[in-house]
């Protein structure tokens, strides 16, 4: 069975998706979210209501208006690199202090799924508490945890961040 990579990253932004602090990042939404969908070995993105310069903000998790998520699936952790780190992405992730508060918590995790599931906020959600309660393992997992993963270390966020 082909497996891919599913990731969920989640943020919280520093004011209402509306409010011109994070005017920058919302004006860039659709341009980055694109340029996602037009890579090789993406799959998968959970969208939101397809309003232009909203990305998938309208998602709420808790009722928090400013907690936000990014819920994709990748052919092979490569192919999810080279888009982070490997384009423009790379320019608003370096940015990310500027819009998103820093959580206490850990915030992102991958996992892999069979070719065609689309997981749901709420499996992505369960796999995030799973990766917080135990660390790493086979069904949750950061950048250090799969072997095939080489960019994230000099480009990545370090778990203290």
């Amino acid at each position: 069975m082909t497996m891919h990579l599913a990731e969920l990253n989640v943020g919280r932004l520093i004011a209402p998706p509306g409010d011109p602090r994070v005017k920058d990042f919302m004006d860039n939404l659709d341009l980055i979210n694109g340029l996602g969908k037009r890579m090789p070995g993406f799959v998968w993105m959970m969208e939101g209501s397809g309003e232009p310069g909203t990305g998938n903000t309208e998602t709420k998790i808790g009722g928090d208006p400013q907690l936000v998520s990014n819920l994709t699936v990748w052919k092979d952790v490569k192919s999810l690199e080279r888009f982070v780190w490997g384009t423009i992405h790379k320019r608003f992730y370096e940015r990310r202090a500027d819009w998103f508060e820093v959580l206490g918590e850990m915030h992102f995790v991958m996992w892999w799924v069979p070719e065609g599931h689309q997981p749901t906020l709420e499996d992505a959600l369960a796999r995030l508490e799973m990766r917080r309660q135990h660390g790493d393992s086979e069904e949750a997992f950061g950048w250090d945890w799969l072997k095939d993963a080489e960019m994230h270390i000099s480009h990545a966020c370090r778990s203290a961040a």
